[in-house]
């Protein structure tokens, strides 16, 4: 990491969430500034629906370079993309169908697939597109990603087997609390991108927060965010801030 975390600490969702959107769209046109592009990771749940409704907002979607913004998933449920439980859906139907970003610059899991297979493919999907060599390692632009209430981030989960990847990009883990199989991005995929940005709201979500930031608990997945070569920012609301003061 090239500096220590930066946090921003909001009122409350509305307003975290038009600091994320903001951040996401200067980010988008410094990318393609730069390097002509802007490739970003999505996350899932329901923290950044508010952050990706704003996105696709006159205001500020107009600000944005959606014909070079390309779309991937930092993590994905094993569901059909028409599912309410897939990250994909809750994408598409807050941001990408109300946005002018042409279809092929979608590059989704295909989380109707046997895990193994939708892991395998979403791997080539982003070797393909960053055109890597067998060792080498993705660059995202900009990861959002969110903390569950036991230090999850992505699908990577306490204890999970995934946590210990360091060779794939993708991979498929069985979370046994929840019964079910997840894709995600492995830890080493992740902390090469330029910016993450954690969106964290809520009280219940503090003592997490606390762990990650405060204690950097290692038994964490989200403590192990740590851009190799980049920036990681934290939006919290004041609830989800509370356990770091003092």
């Amino acid at each position: 990491m090239t500096g220590p975390p930066e946090i921003f600490v909001a009122k409350d969702i509305q307003d975290l969430s038009r600091n994320a959107a903001t951040e996401f769209v200067r980010l988008a046109q410094r990318s393609v500034e730069a390097a002509g592009r802007f490739v970003v990771a999505l996350s899932g749940g329901s923290t950044p629906k508010a952050t990706y409704s704003l996105l696709a907002s006159a205001e500020l979607g107009s600000r944005v370079p959606w014909t070079q913004t390309h779309f991937f998933w930092g993590d994905e449920r094993c569901v059909p993309p028409d599912h309410p439980d897939s990250n994909y859906r809750m994408a598409y139907e807050s941001l990408l169908s109300k946005v002018p970003v042409p279809a092929e610059n979608i590059h989704r899991i295909e989380g109707e697939r046997e895990p193994e297979a939708a892991a395998a493919a979403y791997e080539r999907t982003i070797r393909d597109f960053f055109r890597l060599g067998v060792s080498s390692w993705p660059r995202f632009d900009l990861i959002f990603l969110g903390l569950g209430d036991d230090g999850h981030t992505a699908s990577l989960f306490p204890g999970a087997a995934a946590r210990q990847e360091t060779r794939r990009l993708v991979v498929a883990t069985y979370v046994e609390k929840l019964k079910t199989h997840r894709i995600t991005l492995t830890l080493p995929a992740l902390n090469r991108a330029a910016n993450i940005c954690f969106l964290v709201v809520g009280e219940n979500k503090a003592p997490m927060v606390r762990k990650a930031l405060r204690e950097k608990s290692a038994q964490l997945p989200a403590a192990q965010i740590a851009p190799v070569d980049g920036r990681l920012a934290w939006f919290l609301d004041e609830a989800a801030a509370s356990a770091l003061h003092g």
